[in-house]
């Protein structure tokens, strides 16, 4: 299997290996990484499948996109990273039913209580394997809104070979996801605050990897994701929920994902791309609502920062979705050239772009629906969860849930793909239901646990002067 940019005209197109993307990041041409094609997972495969503990089903997927590791080596490290000992049940993302018809996928049972240690974890792990495989370094730079820079620094803390550097924005964090990431006290984890918003933050890394010089120089890499390799595990957990929810495989599913940054549920168009029986993909977003304006109209307009909500589901305050060019680059027919003109060019030039009509109607042939949820609805989703199922949930997986019934159909199950646990949204919770949320005792009181970060502009200079003395 090799791998080409979203941006790369078919004469110049330059097929990669997987180990060679996985430390890599953006393509060269600021575009992001693809398979030069799905494979596509029959019926017989899907029926062999279904009875696979979570850790070989994650290396029978990867082993479809991965084939410049050898066999064994990633057998051995999707055995290490999914076990009980990490993810608390063997299960590793059982299936919570609040109904007939209606589920919870239950993805944030790793070490930061959110769904991004599903594919952190296998990261730290690929990323480790192969620096020593090569005997080189890595400093890896992310840009976080709350989630991926905890489950990142978790999984890449002690590991030989790697520095993070992860930049948030200021004071946009909740207090319990702050105290996650800046209370880490580990010599290579690097934690700069921006004063700005997660879209500053976001910039930056796109500014600095696509400074080719620099990128080289210092060995920079990226755990977002548009890192292909996490959006890749994200894919196993489609595979495992439709498991969970049916008992044929010739049934179809819908999920409903919650979505910022167009990683998660782009999961799971690969997943419906390589022949999963999925119905529906139901996009959940917040009052940011560019992703949701796209899918009912046809037009991308990312917002300003000034124009970006600060909301209480802050890991969706996102306007500008990084894996929705993978997305594009499908429904463009996978035409590099036309991608980089909208997103390189237009999206540039002008602020938005415009799919064509005949585009726009092709959209539907992919399955997606959308839809969003204010903070009102939020609660409101979240005091009926606890009091009709007994559930209580995040503020994220409520948006999920709010939009999720607005697209329930007989007779095709709903799985809403849960985010976060609630206590990392503890003021929402308390204003919703009137009470704390639950915590592991592991981490009780890290909000009062010594910080260490720095705060700086949003300024890309800075950031790569940081790097070049600390890397």
């Amino acid at each position: 299997m090799k791998y080409i940019s979203t941006r790369a005209a078919a004469a110049d197109a330059a097929p990669r290996g997987f180990s060679d993307i996985l430390l890599e990041g953006l393509a060269p041409d600021g575009g992001l990484y693809l398979p030069t094609h799905y494979p596509v997972i029959g019926r017989a495969t899907l029926a062999q499948w279904r009875a696979l503990p979570y850790p070989e089903l994650a290396f029978e997927i990867l082993s479809r996109f991965i084939d410049d590791i050898p066999a064994h080596d990633l057998r051995e490290i999707t055995r290490r990273t999914y076990t009980r000992e990490v993810f608390g049940t063997d299960a590793i993302v059982p299936l919570k039913t609040l109904e007939p018809g209606l589920h919870l996928e239950a993805l944030s049972n790793g070490p930061t209580l959110a769904f991004k240690d599903m594919a952190m974890q296998l990261l730290g792990n690929l990323f480790e394997y192969e620096l020593g495989r090569r005997g080189e370094t890595l400093n890896i730079l992310g840009a976080t809104s709350g989630d991926t820079g905890s489950a990142a620094e978790y999984a890449m803390r002690g590991k030989k070979g790697v520095n993070v550097f992860m930049l948030s924005p200021l004071g946009r964090m909740s207090p319990f996801q702050q105290a996650q990431m800046f209370s880490l006290q580990d010599p290579n984890i690097h934690n700069i605050a921006i004063q700005g918003v997660f879209d500053d933050c976001q910039d930056i890394v796109k500014a600095v990897s696509n400074d080719l010089a620099f990128k080289r120089q210092h060995k920079i890499g990226t755990v977002n994701s548009i890192n292909w390799a996490r959006l890749l595990a994200q894919v196993v957990y489609y595979f495992a929920g439709y498991f969970q929810a049916t008992t044929s495989d010739d049934e179809q599913v819908s999920f409903a994902v919650p979505s910022g940054n167009f990683g998660n549920i782009c999961a799971g168009h690969v997943a419906r791309m390589m022949g999963l029986p999925i119905k529906h993909l139901v996009l959940a977003t917040n009052e940011n609502r560019v992703l949701d304006e796209f899918f009912r109209t046809g037009t991308y307009r990312p917002r300003a920062s000034a124009e970006t909500f600060e909301t209480s589901s802050p890991s969706m305050d996102i306007s500008k979705a990084s894996n929705f060019e993978r997305f594009v680059f499908d429904l463009l027919g996978r035409d590099g050239t036309a991608t980089r003109d909208l997103f390189k060019t237009q999206l540039e030039q002008q602020g938005h772009f415009t799919v064509t009509p005949e585009q726009f109607a092709r959209i539907a042939g992919y399955g997606f629906q959308s839809g969003f949820s204010t903070h009102a609805e939020r609660l409101a989703t979240i005091r009926d969860t606890w009091t009709r199922f007994g559930t209580m949930i995040d503020t994220h997986t409520a948006d999920g849930l709010k939009v999720a019934a607005e697209y329930q159909e007989p007779g095709v199950p709903m799985i809403v793909l849960e985010t976060a646990l609630p206590v990392k949204f503890a003021d929402t919770i308390v204003e919703a239901l009137g009470r704390q949320p639950e915590r592991p005792a592991a981490l009780e009181g890290i909000e009062q646990l010594p910080k260490r970060f720095e705060a700086m502009p949003a300024d890309a200079e800075r950031v790569k002067q940081f790097i070049a003395t600390h890397a």
